[in-house]
């Protein structure tokens, strides 16, 4: 069985140093302007007959001066050039390079290092030896050992969850999405247990109504690690395939579900990045975990499932089968009241109808906690966008035989009354946020390869260690 261990940054291609690396200057479009007005009328005459454009993201090599390499320029913007770094990596030859200036024109050397690493990403796991040459920077020596360890924790974070989402479901079952999590563990000197079997069924119902009629069992994952600093629970959605149950999905819809777990392929990537930087915090990561197959052990429409908080829920559609297991979870977070929680989901299709496969919907109990998060977002180049907890839609969960509709009867807004069932559980106290993602790119771009994706774990990384203060 494939198996997808935490890469290295190395093999996303940062290094620590190397005496035969290619000088490459780093420039923003008026830095370039000011260049060459004192570069060697050789260089100049040599870029003019390029045809070479000074526009962010664009590189070109440069003739050999003096009998040495005369490496490469770049342009990028010196506000964001996280995705201008991922164009030149891709555009410059494989080999070594090193960052000729410290300055830099000002441009975030450090976003540069992270937009590197993340163009060098390729799932080849199935195809050994088929992928790109790997094109390597060292980092620059500007950069303190902090920085260095926030850049690798994001990078490997990141490529880990993009490796569990691109896995086959029948490579990602929840025993895969458990031993993933177990090695992640073990790397970081994480506590680690797992509820199945006979437990689940009694402490956990809901996650083990769905996930009963697949051939490899549910289970509920808690990973704990870190002794100070603010109470962090991090709560992923991990159905590793979704077949809808007996609503079944239509062939073209199900044919990409096994990225289904993307939620739990976020937070496990989410927390293998802030255990790689050291983060002062005290986190908990939940991953409920299971199968929505069909058998004669399937839930049914209308039926009334067990929930871990006692409440019993009327399934509206076996498709939404995601905020189930995400509800059995969030009641064990808050028995806990940790400082902040957040649940990452490919909950709902609306979400993707309402603002597209590129931007996930955000959602908080808390404005002050929505805003920092945006602002994160913002900073982080890894975009988010509020949607409301719209009180008025609560009645459409009551419509049922029971306490509560999975569902509701509307067929309007239903990323938001998805969110509000998942308020139920969390309750409206909690400093609780929840983020509908895609988790997928349906097309490649330098820097964000089609498969699977991290949306939002660079937002909620920053917004973290913001909250703890660094």
């Amino acid at each position: 069985m494939t198996s997808f261990p935490l890469a290295d940054a190395e093999t996303l291609g940062l290094v620590a140093h190397d005496e035969a690396a290619r000088p490459l200057r780093v420039m923003t479009a008026d830095g370039f302007d000011r260049w060459t007005r004192d570069a060697a009328q050789a260089t100049c005459d040599w870029i003019a007959a390029s045809g070479f454009v000074a526009k962010a993201g664009k590189a070109m090599l440069l003739p050999p001066a003096d009998g040495e390499d005369g490496g490469a320029i770049a342009v990028m913007d010196a506000d964001m050039p996280l995705w201008d770094a991922a164009r030149v990596a891709s555009s410059l030859p494989a080999a070594v390079w090193r960052i000729e200036d410290a300055d830099a024109d000002g441009i975030d050397l450090g976003m540069v290092c992270l937009g590197w690493a993340l163009s060098q990403y390729s799932f080849d796991a199935y195809r050994p030896g088929d992928g790109a040459e790997t094109s390597c920077l060292v980092f620059p020596s500007s950069l303190t050992e902090t920085e260095r360890s926030r850049i690798t924790g994001l990078a490997t974070g990141t490529a880990l969850c993009r490796d569990l989402i691109n896995a086959p479901a029948n490579h990602m079952t929840p025993a895969d999405i458990e031993a993933a999590a177990r090695d992640l563990a073990g790397r970081f000197g994480a506590a680690i247990e797992v509820t199945s079997g006979a437990a689940l069924e009694k402490d956990f119902p809901a996650i083990n109504t769905v996930g009963r009629a697949a051939e490899v069992g549910p289970r509920l994952i808690d990973m704990r690690w870190g002794d100070s600093g603010p109470s962090v629970t991090l709560i992923g959605k991990g159905i590793s395939f979704d077949s809808g149950g007996l609503d079944l999905k239509p062939s073209k819809a199900m044919e990409i579900m096994k990225k289904d777990m993307g939620g739990a392929a976020t937070v496990l990537g989410l927390a293998a990045a802030l255990m790689t930087a050291g983060m002062p915090v005290r986190l908990r990561v939940l991953v409920p975990t299971a199968e929505n197959a069909v058998s004669a052990k399937s839930m049914r429409p209308l039926d009334v499932i067990d929930t871990r908080a006692g409440i019993p829920v009327e399934v509206g559609n076996t498709d939404a089968e995601g905020r189930l297991v995400l509800a059995d979870a969030i009641t064990l977070a808050c028995e806990e009241e940790p400082d902040f929680m957040i649940d990452f989901a490919t909950l709902t299709g609306a979400a993707r109808v309402a603002l597209g496969t590129e931007l996930p919907a955000l959602f908080a109990n808390d404005d002050d906690t929505a805003a920092q998060i945006i602002r994160a977002s913002n900073d982080a180049a890894d975009p988010l966008w509020r949607l409301p907890l719209f009180d008025a839609y609560e009645r459409h969960l009551d419509g049922g035989h029971a306490a509560m509709s999975s569902t509701g009867a509307s067929g309007y807004g239903g990323a938001i009354t998805a969110a509000l069932f998942l308020r139920r559980f969390a309750g409206k106290q909690t400093n609780w946020a929840h983020i509908d993602v895609m988790a997928w790119n349906l097309g490649g771009r330098p820097g964000r390869p089609k498969g699977g994706e991290a949306m939002g774990l660079r937002a909620l990384f920053t917004y973290i260690e913001r909250l703890a203060g660094r």
